[in-house]
């Protein structure tokens, strides 16, 4: 920290000296945690001052403000003129050419911007580049203030002006902390306003130059290292700068920095949060819930929000309590299980992670030889990621339960998708052995199945009708985690043909209503029909030309970065199969090419389909991130665990009264991205067949059931939009038709948030 550091002595600092102002430079960016900096000129030896120190304050979490005269006045350049007649004067640049700048630059030089751009690719630097207005200017030194969020200092380094022009090689600086005394904070305090003045473009004495050319272009001429290697690099400057220096104070710095250095190489073995910023508060909140409920919790959090990060949270505090991690992560599908790896392996650092499932042949043995550890009782830390269907199976389940038995009390479960876990298939191998429990889920809740629901909530020790921890979309939204967004319901009707059938299958299932229960007895007959009935209603062909109207009005040349869901009609349950996503029937698949081939006939869209079956999904991902795909169409295989935030258009062409359907199809779109200020959602819903000649109550009470399960969804969606009263209005309509208060259930929702 700032304050236990050895400052000079009468705190000012001078080239050659005792105290050399590279020494304070150098302790101060070790030792700090921010960083404004006021550059008068930018030279090659405030670059060369400035560079060493770097990567460790970028370790420490640093974050940095940077105000750069970058075009000198008329005045300026003559005395750079004059002084450059004369030898060793420091060298000036500006940003006008960054690939010629770079050649131009000593290691040093070129260690600080590959600093410099890692703070600018990871948005931990805020940079502001001016020029003097006519006949003013600013201060021609380097200044600035270091905090390390307890104390300050601030600093003012002049420049030698001679005759022969800038001698910056010889420097001078003034140091001012914090904890000393009245005239030091008086002079951080007006250096503070000066900056500010400055930096939130209020100065009437200076012109602000775009920023965003010279910023992409330091991240492509500079920005191919990671943090790692900027360690290792900032090692190696210091320790040939060492060499140069007899100081022994300044070699003391040195030393200091260097063993920083190899503390932080230390720490990369160990899990770590992937973020500098840390946990989120309400991530912090789960992670003490969790701790409250004796380490069971039910999460019950608005996809996009970061679930995935917040249950890593609880098991890298236990690590840290423990100094031991033994984890597994249960997750629908081997797509998830690949992203957790990644997550738990690459970004949480958690070492010794291994993969349980079809995508990958040797994880019988690789279990097995983490269980033989654990048998004889040797330390041995393991993150287990695995499918529903890999863990119940016998082969899992024998390895785990002969081998892990002396770990059952330390493991903790993490149940993605948890409500998997409620399933019949899955009921019976339900770990209760195991007491630390996190299970996942943006909608928790069993649709139609109390059974399961009792059981979910009795395992995660919550109840039925309120979770451990719950974080809904509306409070995501106006956090700031989610976007805003626009929604736009369109009502699609039936063509005739499909209507007359509609109505031909209604008629028919009328005569299987159980009058006691009014609902359809259970046979295979009723459900071929229900399906039948279904497909219709996901695949009016009406559709179509709805879809194409709506890529129409948005613009051929505007449409991009899309996800269309194309109407399906399966069920998939993966507690039984982890590749059920790929069971797709082949007239789906026909489908998907027909609504592929119609929007590349009529638009030439670059596009991809995304099915079950789709082996190059990775690839497919890629391009759609660099911008080379207009839209994804997808199935039901978009609807867990994909993360791709740059998705600004969603259109769903497919129906769905689940609500764990639609609630994670509008997470995929809402995540944050920069650039992306909101997120625009279409949704198709087929008109219901209201007949006022047919005096069949039955059928009428059918047919207002039906549309109220998607009416559900529509009044989900309208109430959180930026434009919920145009959509609400849009609705008005057919709800007065069906005898529904639009209003009343729009009400009803926002009650639901409260």
């Amino acid at each position: 920290m700032l304050k236990n550091i050895l400052w000079a002595e009468d705190r000012d600092y001078k080239t050659g000296s005792e105290d050399e102002p590279l020494q304070f430079y150098l302790d101060a960016l070790c030792n700090s945690t921010s960083f404004d900096l006021l550059l008068g000129y930018f030279s090659s030896s405030a670059l060369n001052v400035l560079s060493l120190g770097f990567a460790n304050f970028i370790y420490s979490g640093g974050k940095m403000r940077a105000v750069i005269n970058n075009i000198l006045s008329e005045e300026d350049k003559k005395a750079i003129e004059k002084g450059q007649k004369k030898e060793a004067f420091s060298t000036v640049y500006n940003f006008n050419n960054v690939k010629e700048l770079k050649e131009s630059l000593d290691e040093y030089g070129k260690h600080f911007f590959e600093c410099f751009a890692w703070l600018i690719a990871n948005d931990r630097i805020e940079i502001k580049i001016i020029r003097p207005k006519e006949g003013k200017g600013i201060s021609h030194y380097k200044s600035g203030i270091f905090t390390d969020g307890e104390n300050t200092i601030g600093f003012k380094s002049s420049c030698n002006f001679t005759a022969y022009g800038l001698l910056e090689n010889l420097e001078e600086l003034d140091c001012f902390m914090s904890w000393e005394n009245g005239r030091s904070n008086k002079f951080i305090r007006r250096q503070n306003q000066y900056f500010e003045e400055i930096f939130t473009e209020k100065a009437d004495f200076v012109e602000y130059l775009s920023i965003e050319d010279v910023k992409a272009a330091i991240k492509k001429e500079f920005g191919d290292k990671n943090i790692h290697e900027l360690l290792i690099q900032e090692k190696e400057l210091l320790a040939k700068r060492d060499k140069i220096f007899n100081n022994s104070k300044i070699q003391k710095s040195f030393i200091s920095a260097i063993a920083k250095i190899e503390e932080f190489e230390k720490q990369e073995g160990y899990p770590k949060f992937p973020f500098v910023e840390g946990p989120r508060p309400y991530q912090m909140e789960a992670y003490q819930k969790w701790i409250s409920n004796d380490r069971k919790g039910l999460f019950a959090m608005a996809t996009g929000t970061g679930k995935t990060i917040t249950s890593l949270n609880c098991v890298l505090n236990d690590f840290g309590e423990n100094k031991y991690y033994k984890f597994i992560v249960l997750v629908p599908t081997t797509a998830l299980a690949k992203q957790w790896v990644d997550e738990v392996k690459h970004k949480f650092n958690f070492q010794n992670t291994i993969i349980c499932c079809s995508i990958n042949s040797g994880w019988k043995e690789e279990l097995k030889s983490i269980g033989k550890n654990v048998v004889f009782k040797r330390d041995i830390d393991y993150a287990i990621v695995t499918t529903y269907a890999t863990f119940k199976g016998v082969n899992f389940q024998t390895i785990f339960k002969d081998n892990f038995e002396n770990d059952f009390d330390k493991i903790t479960i993490i149940a993605d998708e948890a409500h998997t876990m409620g399933s019949q298939g899955f009921i019976n191998v339900l770990p209760n052995y195991i007491n630390k429990r996190i299970g996942l889920s943006a909608t928790p809740e069993r649709q139609f199945d109390d059974v399961g629901n009792k059981i979910l909530a009795q395992y995660f020790s919550t109840s039925e009708d309120e979770y451990t921890y719950e974080y809904n979309m509306k409070t995501a939204i106006e956090n700031g985690v989610l976007c805003k967004y626009y929604y736009y319901p369109k009502i699609v009707n039936l063509e005739q043909s499909e209507q007359d059938e509609y109505l031909k299958i209604s008629k028919e299932l009328l005569k299987y209503i159980d009058p006691e229960t009014g609902r359809y007895r259970e046979s295979d007959y009723v459900n071929n029909l229900l399906i039948k009935r279904k497909n219709i209603i996901h695949k009016a062909s009406r559709k179509i030309d709805e879809l194409i109207s709506i890529v129409k009005g948005i613009g051929k040349e505007n449409f991009n970065n899309a996800f269309i869901y194309v109407p399906e009609g399966i069920e998939v349950d993966y507690a039984e199969n982890e590749n059920a996503i790929f069971d797709i029937e082949s007239d789906n698949d026909k489908l998907i090419d027909q609504y592929l081939s119609i929007l590349y006939n009529n638009f030439g869209l670059r596009m991809a389909k995304f099915t079950g079956e789709t082996k190059n999904r990775d690839q497919i991902f890629e391009q759609f991130k660099g911008e080379k795909l207009d839209a994804l169409l997808a199935m039901k295989c978009l609807d867990e665990g994909v993360d791709i935030p740059q998705t600004k258009y969603a259109i769903f062409c497919s129906s769905t009264g689940n609500p764990r359907q639609y609630v994670q199809r509008r997470g995929r779109v809402l995540r944050n991205f920069k650039g992306k200020e909101h997120a625009i959602i279409y949704d198709l819903v087929v008109k219901p067949i209201i007949d006022h000649t047919n005096t069949d109550e039955k059928l009428s009470k059918i047919e207002k059931n039906i549309f109220l399960s998607e009416l559900k969804r529509l009044v989900n969606f309208s109430v959180l939009s930026k434009n919920k009263d145009s959509c609400l209005k849009s609705l008005e309509q057919i709800c007065y038709d069906l005898d529904i208060d639009i209003y009343e259930l729009a009400n009803k929702e926002l009650e639901n948030y409260k």
